[in-house]
């Protein structure tokens, strides 16, 4: 219930503690011990020797795991002051449509992170996932999965606000068509009637065969990277028994936007405004598959904006923002329970809540059989072994 500016305010008052004080310390290896540290900060509001004033109500502010999350900005590019910068500098933006769970999200001004409220067993989760995460990210820095920043609680009033830092998936600088949140399973999966009368609304797997029965085309390089992405960051999430997480899908179409922009100022469609690429390193859809993606393959790479090219199937070109989310759901008993439950009264197979193995081998096979296919090769004389493997396009 604290106000929203109230909160806002001393999670940048916080973060810039925080970060100002980690930087006198020096660079070392992380260590087991890093990932079970809690720091613990008071700012009074009268201000005291390590805080500064300020006008909202006594706050004390925790730190997880600094040394540990210090280390995951640098393996993603964050330096420090540009992550203090974008998060402590200008207000941050309320985002009015929360999900499902309720959380609060912000978003920072420059579009580069995410804020969002967890809930206490979220948050321990994340910090039980930390090493594992850290052995993850050392083998493997490409990946779908939600690129964690920081963990921090403010607590105020007797009130504990637990918040995770994240990479944004979508910036708005960039027109989203359609979304889509995808979990591999049809039972019940669709939007519901309240979702869609959302300005944007959220629509899911059976939305998705729908309106796109033939999937998204990539190039076959493209597509081969998105899979084996997808591949390894399943593989984690299994092994960590987690499940009931969603690939999110934002789908930029550049043609109707060169429509509707045409239509709009009656011009051609010669002044398109190019937003700004996000900078972080790793913070873009298209730098999550893959590197080597990007040099050759047979789709120019200018223009992207840190999307996945695709093309659906009436040819139009489109961006696609993708990664994982919701990954902080463990298998516990109650998932387990409402999955016997279901299986009871429906065809288990088709219930979203599954074994974690299960869950990861449907969840993959959905992505790369139904939603993502390779565009087919053209076939050309010389070329004709090759045009065998084409997956041939469905009329």
């Amino acid at each position: 219930q604290t106000t929203s500016s109230a909160l806002k305010g001393a999670i940048q008052l916080g973060i810039t503690h925080t970060v100002g004080s980690l930087s006198t310390k020096p660079e070392r290896d992380v260590l087991m011990q890093d990932f079970y540290v809690v720091e613990s900060i008071f700012f009074p509001s009268e201000g005291s020797n390590l805080t500064p004033a300020h006008h909202y109500n006594d706050f004390r502010f925790k730190t997880y795991a600094p040394v540990a999350f210090r280390y995951f900005r640098e393996l993603f590019g964050i330096r420090p002051d540009d992550y203090l910068y974008s998060l402590c500098n200008e207000p941050l933006i309320e985002l009015s449509n929360s999900g499902a769970s309720g959380s609060l999200f912000y978003v920072s001004s420059d579009d580069e992170f995410i804020i969002k409220t967890v809930q206490h067993k979220e948050a321990e989760f994340l910090q039980k996932l930390l090493p594992g995460y850290y052995m993850n990210l050392n083998q493997n820095p490409r990946t779908l999965l939600p690129k964690f920043y920081g963990l921090y609680c403010v607590q105020a009033g007797g009130k504990n606000i637990r918040i995770v830092v994240m990479n944004n998936l979508l910036p708005r600088s960039v027109k989203m068509h359609l979304k889509y949140d995808l979990k591999g399973s049809t039972y019940k999966r669709r939007a519901s009637q309240k979702e869609r009368e959302k300005v944007f609304p959220t629509y899911k797997d059976l939305d998705f065969m729908q309106d796109i029965p033939d999937g998204l085309f990539l190039d076959s390089d493209m597509y081969n990277a998105l899979c084996k992405t997808l591949q390894r960051d399943c593989l984690v999430l299994q092994s960590f028994k987690i499940m009931d997480y969603s690939l999110l899908v934002a789908i930029h179409n550049i043609d109707l936007a060169q429509r509707e922009h045409a239509m709009a100022d009656g011009t051609s469609q010669t002044d398109m405004r190019r937003p700004t690429a996000q900078k972080a390193l790793y913070s873009t859809a298209m730098e999550s598959i893959q590197g080597e993606a990007r040099r050759g393959g047979t789709i120019e790479t200018d223009d992207q904006m840190g999307g996945i090219p695709a093309r659906n199937a009436k040819g139009e070109r489109l961006l696609l923002y993708i990664g994982i989310i919701d990954v902080l759901q463990s298998y516990r008993f109650v998932k387990k329970l409402e999955h016997s439950w279901k299986a009871l009264v429906h065809d288990g197979d088709t219930v979203s809540v599954h074994r974690p193995s299960f869950y990861a081998e449907r969840f993959q096979r959905f992505m790369c059989n139904t939603a993502f296919k390779k565009i087919p090769l053209k076939p050309s004389p010389s070329k004709k072994s090759r045009s065998g493997t084409a997956i041939p396009r469905r009329s």
